[in-house]
């Protein structure tokens, strides 16, 4: 009789293994086999971290195998079971690779068929295209979309993270990870101990100095002892945590009457302000967003304050960027002076002091919150709703997007939620920074995801006019390395821009993007569709892009891009495509090791040995 040798894995994380009852069937083009329980006699099956392989001897020939039934039954206690995959070594000798990747929970059945990745118009079989249709409809049941707030992103329907389906949920060991990092976070902050600083007035700028206490690195120390500069100052819009603000000044602002009489201790060129434009070497940040956005008032006895500053900016003949005139809200008058580096000290410096808390607000709940961490879990949640596991773009995003709904369903339960962090340590809570993220969405834009667009959209392309600009240099690096990646995917399964077009999953994917993620507006500037490769290699681009490098620039990740631990593909030519993206990121590497020598202040934040794959990773 043909007998088969199944191979299981468990996964390694907490939890994973399981004491259940786990039977398996084949289902094969010729029939299917009896349920066979996989038990060894006087052995611990399925234990954290085990590979176990089991002898199934079947009455009559299957044929080709087509699929793999499992089911798990309640031994005493329901105990999920985390399955990596199953491998099947036939009576010819062949191996068969089944990849899972998921929790099965309570007493269920689990269909799984072989790793190759296919579109849907390669599957000719009744029995295949079956069981893709069934897959995308219990999974459009479990993950709906809600709107969590007007205006916003649509997100995943779930209150708390325990209402979140079982498989994008943290397993335990992410869950206590999270945990440790925000308890760690607030004890490295002082947040119980400085909360009555934060809301109240300070004294003395040495206590700005405490909050770096339990924070020692480089970068930090060098922002501690150099804070006060000018030219500190300017290089942190190029390359601090919101990098995305500075843009080239090619008009002077009419709400910014600043003249040239007022800067020209600042201009080296001897040049007017006017020339000065002309010649490129102006640049400016408009905290317009800000403008009448809402004080947090959620403490009666705290008086919080906003400003919506705009600050010009001069490239000087040390090509260093320094700030020549700051307004700290939009409308010009008596009331609201312009602050020159010729004023007194301290004037100068609390004017700088607000143009760096409001980039604190954009950053945090715009660049951070909106533009990386709501977007992709709009990616993630239109993923698991419209594209089956054996899909190839599922097996390529999959890993960009763990862990993505499960980081965003805790932030809206602890963080930006009524009474959450948000509320209780930043003048945007209790309401500003909702209509932060409302007056953004307009900003929103397909373009704007687009790494090398949004750089030159902001007139910040030029690498000989801005030289120390390594936000942009070291993305673009990973852009291309990430663009040329998906293109090499894309070749691989789509043979011509009419099968990309002809893939009605595909299709929906984008749509419900589209639709949910950008609310149907056009002026978004989403795609609806995708008709060619090229465009599709560009749309995957944007979506790892912002998953994890613009997440790591923005957050300071640490894990690594290019490295994909569960085994989703299995075909040769797409491992050999990952091979080289890999080898182009260690290049990368490389690279930037060997430039941050030379620097006092690294820049390391988009070193692809650095950036997490996902933003919650």
């Amino acid at each position: 009789m043909p007998s088969y040798t199944v191979t299981v894995a468990t996964g390694s994380q907490w939890f994973a293994g399981t004491d259940d009852y786990i039977y398996l069937s084949l289902v094969g083009s010729a029939g299917c086999s009896e349920k066979h329980l996989l038990d060894k006699p006087f052995y611990n099956d399925f234990e954290r971290g085990a590979v176990d392989s089991y002898n199934v001897v079947v009455d009559d020939e299957l044929g080709d195998i087509q699929l793999i039934r499992i089911e798990k039954r309640k031994y005493w206690l329901h105990d999920d079971w985390y399955l990596k995959y199953i491998t099947l070594k036939t009576p010819c000798g062949d191996y068969i690779e089944f990849p899972c990747y998921r929790w099965i929970s309570g007493e269920s059945e689990t269909v799984l068929r072989d790793g190759r990745a296919k579109l849907a118009c390669d599957d000719q079989i009744h029995i295949l295209k079956q069981h893709r249709r069934k897959e995308l409809e219990t999974r459009q049941k479990e993950y709906r979309w809600m709107e969590w707030n007007p205006g916003f992103p649509l997100s995943i329907d779930a209150k708390c993270h325990k209402d979140l389906p079982r498989d994008i949920q943290f397993d335990s060991e992410k869950g206590v990870d999270f945990v440790l990092n925000y308890s760690k976070a607030m004890e490295n902050l002082f947040i119980n101990r400085f909360m009555h600083m934060f809301q109240s007035s300070w004294s003395d700028f040495a206590d700005f100095e405490k909050i770096f206490l339990r924070i020692s690195n480089t970068i930090s120390e060098q922002v501690m002892n150099h804070w006060q500069e000018d030219s500190m100052f300017g290089y942190q819009f190029l390359n601090g945590c919101n990098p995305v603000l500075i843009q080239r000044c090619m008009k002077l602002p009419e709400n910014l009457p600043v003249t040239t009489e007022m800067v020209e201790c600042s201009l080296e060129r001897q040049l007017t302000l006017e020339q000065e434009v002309e010649l490129g070497n102006i640049f400016i940040v408009d905290f317009k967003l800000l403008d009448g956005i809402d004080v947090n008032k959620t403490d009666p006895c705290t008086l919080q304050f906003l400003a919506a500053p705009i600050c010009l900016l001069y490239k000087n003949l040390a090509n260093k960027i320094v700030p020549i005139a700051i307004q700290l809200n939009q409308v010009p008058g008596d009331e609201n002076p312009i602050f020159l580096p010729s004023d007194a000290k301290y004037d100068w410096l609390l004017a700088k002091i607000w143009v760096r808390s409001s980039d604190f607000h954009i950053h945090q709940t715009i660049t951070h919150l909106l533009r990386t961490h709501l977007v992709s879990e709009v990616f993630g949640i239109a993923l698991y709703r419209q594209l089956p596991a054996v899909h190839p773009i599922f097996k390529l995003l999959v890993a960009h997007v763990r862990f993505t709904v499960a980081i965003n369903t805790k932030a809206r339960e602890q963080l930006i939620c009524k009474y959450g962090l948000f509320d209780k340590a930043n003048a945007t809570g209790g309401g500003g920074h909702v209509q932060m993220v409302q007056k953004s969405m307009q900003d929103l834009t397909y373009s704007s995801l687009c790494f090398p667009e949004a750089i030159k959209a902001r007139g910040m392309d030029n690498t000989e006019d801005i030289p120390y600009y390594f936000y942009r240099d070291d993305g673009l690096l990973v852009w291309e390395a990430i663009r040329a990646f998906t293109a090499e995917v894309v070749d691989i399964y789509y043979e011509s821009d009419r099968v990309v077009e002809g893939d009605q999953e595909l299709q929906d994917f984008v749509k419900d993007i589209y639709v949910y993620g950008m609310r149907g507006k056009k002026a978004s500037g989403f795609p609806e569709s995708i008709k060619t490769k090229e465009k599709l290699s560009e749309y995957l681009t944007v979506v790892i892009f912002t998953a994890s490098a613009q997440h790591a620039a923005v957050n300071f990740g640490q894990l690594f891009l290019g490295m994909y631990p569960e085994e989703h593909f299995i075909e040769k030519p797409v491992k050999e495509a990952m091979a080289r993206f890999r080898k182009k990121l260690d290049t990368i590497v490389s690279v930037i090791a060997e430039r941050n020598k030379k620097k006092k202040l690294p820049y390391y934040y988009l070193s692809p040995d650095r950036i997490p794959n996902s933003v919650a990773i």
